[in-house]
């Protein structure tokens, strides 16, 4: 996978939103990497020595409390890019964990870092993207506290649809269940509901979107609040 001379050919928003002149410049930098199922990019408290631009997959950040149970807090896709809150300074406050297989790019931190020294135009950029990490994350607690299970699986679903960049990608219930912080039976029926709905299709540790018109009308309003957001960080 390499880039073409005159088109950035990426679909990742963050770096289709950068001045073509700093992404010129980065471009030689910028590394193709496969992301493979479960594959950890960052652990909590180590350094952040390379920010991943996602080009297709999901990665989940996951808090891992001391008894060994684990919650998704938030998610980076096609939008962002996994490692962003070194630009805030410090290691990685969560664990960064391929949940859909893809595609992406990757580039030091010090590289990135030294363009943002030298261009107010990516460093505005850059920490306007760290301000929407932030209010993702705070969207997510709200949503998993007040919204139902069924609310928060389309909105879920509707994210990795968004990143995984076709309309079926891998995902087992026991994992779901992981992510969201409940029990495998509550995704089990959650997902029946989807499916007698006809918005899903499950079948051997695979999710097929039918009906995402459906799906979104199903969610809980978070999906939009979100998403709003982005278009706005990334309007012209």
């Amino acid at each position: 996978m390499s880039l073409p001379r005159y088109d950035r050919g990426t679909s990742n928003r963050l770096l289709l939103a950068m001045p073509q002149p700093v992404f010129e410049r980065l471009r030689p930098r910028l590394q193709p990497v496969d992301l493979a199922r479960r594959q950890v990019l960052h652990t909590v408290s180590a350094p952040i020595l390379h920010l991943y631009f996602i080009e297709r997959g999901l990665i989940s950040l996951v808090k891992t409390m001391q008894d060994g149970r684990m919650i998704e807090i938030g998610a980076v896709g096609i939008e962002g890019a996994a490692g962003a809150n070194a630009i805030l300074g410090g290691g990685s406050v969560l664990d960064s964990v391929v949940h859909i297989p893809g595609k992406g790019w990757r580039i030091g931190w010090n590289v990135l870092r030294g363009e943002m020294e030298t261009s107010p135009v990516l460093r505005d950029l850059m920490l306007r993207y760290a301000h929407f990490r932030i209010s993702q994350l705070a969207q997510s607690a709200a949503c998993n506290r007040l919204h139902s299970l069924e609310q928060r699986c389309c909105r879920w679903l509707l994210i990795a649809h968004d990143s995984a960049r076709s309309d079926s990608f891998p995902i087992t219930h026991e994992f779901l269940a992981m992510m969201l912080g409940v029990q495998r039976t509550g995704v089990s029926l959650a997902a029946n509901v989807l499916q007698k709905a006809r918005l899903i299709r499950c079948g051997r540790g695979r999710v097929t979107v039918v009906d995402r018109p459906g799906l979104e009308a199903m969610a809980c309003e978070c999906y939009a609040t979100v998403r709003a957001e982005l278009n706005k960080l990334f309007a012209p």
